[in-house]
């Protein structure tokens, strides 16, 4: 690599990461924010609640290193041609790929980092989310709820308890569950307590009823019990009941998913468009850096028009991704649709090179106004010319009164 070269990459890489680092902050504060009920209503600790919300950046790393990638290599690119480096690197014989090779370089590197995050880190973090979510939630149960309090970790579901024994037995429980909508049930138990068993953990009922009521209009059922067991894990959200979700899943189980997991035409098209979505994340990379390359690689004599072609390099980027993802999301309706998510970035890489290309080629005046313009400024240094021959052919008059010389004698 040049000395050029590892200047560029230098630069570009140290911009990168900074970005990615910004962008990460402001991410995770978001998630923080959504998150913050996690200490001030359910009670838990600072570190539940930093495991919960740092988990929850790997799901978001394939959209944040391409966008801190193109914002630097606009900012460089813009920054070289600010100080006419370009303008020097142009002279001196290097071309347009002469910046451009770098950056790829790092584009490349950016793309393996998308992978691995993709395939390695986000399922990972995923599934220990999940974990997390669990213990928090029992720990809701067994910590945060407080006698002669109706607590409420999510719409639908509801704890009580009128008292908690010094054994840490739950007096007087009562487990209120409607958000089934269909159905609601009711668990009515005069002690209650937590058993775990392996990784899973139960609430376990003791001197009960259970009421369950089907319809607002249909007559409630009573159960009376001695002892009965509940898996706490029936108490996570809806959507991570129905088994594992596309994005907690490894490249081997997205490619050779579990009967079970696909008993349903929609729940295989969605593990087919999380797969994809997997595989052509990282080609944005290389699309980005193509298309800042191509709207501001170019020297110029002048910075007219720097600003409009800053901001069309974040439009078309912008405008690719979003219709990456809008393919992406058509592929669970229709899986036919599943080449453009890749024709996508690939275009969009090709077609920029193609215009850095021919950037790097004189340009001729082709339309009729820039040849008249041509012609008209031709015709006037034509006319200009002829004008100072004439002037110095023709002899000099003398100055009126300087032939009058022997008026001065009288």
């Amino acid at each position: 690599m040049s000395t050029l070269s590892r200047y560029i990459f230098r630069q570009a890489a140290t911009t990168t990461v900074m970005i990615v680092l910004s962008l990460t902050a402001v991410v995770w504060i978001a998630l923080a924010l959504r998150q913050l009920n996690l200490v001030t209503a359910q009670g838990q600790d600072t570190l539940a609640f930093l495991k919960i919300t740092v988990l929850g950046l790997p799901n978001l790393m394939a959209v944040i290193a391409p966008v801190a990638l193109l914002i630097a290599t606009i900012q460089l690119l813009n920054r070289l041609s600010a100080d006419s480096e370009l303008i020097v690197m142009t002279a001196a014989g290097a071309k347009v790929w002469a910046p451009a090779r770098p950056l790829l370089l790092l584009a490349v590197l950016v793309s393996l980092v998308v992978v691995v995050f993709n395939f390695v880190v986000m399922p990972w973090s995923s599934r220990a989310l999940r974990d997390a979510v669990v213990a928090v939630r029992t720990d809701l149960i067994t910590q945060v709820i407080q006698p002669g309090r109706f607590t409420n970790p999510e719409k639908g579901l509801t704890f009580h308890i009128r008292d908690r024994a010094p054994s840490g037995e739950l007096l007087g429980f009562v487990l209120h569950d409607a958000r089934d909508g269909e159905q609601a049930t009711t668990f009515l138990a005069e002690r209650a307590r937590i058993v775990k068993q392996g990784s899973d953990t139960f609430m376990l009922m003791q001197a009960g009823h259970i009421l369950r009521r089907s319809a607002p209009g249909e007559p409630t059922q009573i159960i009376a019990f001695d002892s009965y067991g509940v898996d706490l894990a029936n108490f996570e959200s809806k959507i991570e009941n129905r088994g594992m979700r596309p994005r907690e899943r490894y490249l081997d189980e997205l490619l050779n998913p579990a009967p079970e997991d696909v008993t349903t035409l929609r729940a295989r098209n969605l593990i087919v468009e999380e797969l994809h979505e997997r595989l052509s994340s990282p080609l944005y990379p290389l699309a980005f850096v193509m298309i800042a390359v191509a709207l501001l690689g170019q020297a110029q004599t002048t910075r007219q028009g720097r600003g409009q072609a800053l901001v069309l390099a974040f439009v078309l980027s912008t405008a690719a991704r979003v219709g990456g993802l809008t393919v992406t999301n058509m592929i669970s309706v229709r899986p036919a649709t599943a080449p453009l998510v890749y024709a996508i970035p690939l275009g969009v890489a090709l077609v920029a090179a193609m215009y850095a290309q021919a950037g790097m080629r004189p340009r001729r005046p082709n339309s009729w106004g820039a040849r008249g313009a041509a012609a008209f400024g031709d015709g006037l240094s034509r006319v200009a010319d002829r004008w100072r021959a004439r002037s110095a052919d023709q002899p000099r008059r003398a100055p009126r009164g300087a032939g009058a010389t022997g008026g001065a004698g009288r």
